[in-house]
């Protein structure tokens, strides 16, 4: 199991994450991308979804036409790990390819 990151380690890597912050009331970080459009955002979505299923990490996530939102927390491990902290960093990278940001 993955080991939660303490609260320091975790603003830590936050500070280098665009676009990311901790949810409110929650042990979990958080973004929202706003795409283009529905084919683009949907696009985003296949290509994160590769990405998680590869680690066996899944986000949680919603979709309305071309805007997405993103939470990612180690739901076994009661908070925020390295695993959360790499897809963020992951997804950014897509959204980077994808003209974003």
């Amino acid at each position: 199991m993955a080991e939660r990151l303490s609260a320091e380690a975790r603003r830590a890597a936050l500070a280098e994450l665009a676009g990311w912050q901790e949810v409110p009331g929650r042990e979990a970080i958080a973004r929202t991308f706003i795409f283009r459009d529905f084919n683009e955002a949907f696009g985003f979505m296949s290509r994160a979804a590769l990405v998680a299923e590869k680690h066996d990490h899944h986000p949680e996530w919603r979709n309305v036409y071309k805007t997405v939102e993103v939470v990612l927390a180690t739901h076994d491990a009661g908070g925020v790990t390295r695993l959360d902290i790499e897809l963020a960093k992951a997804m950014n990278g897509i959204a980077r390819q994808l003209g974003v940001f």
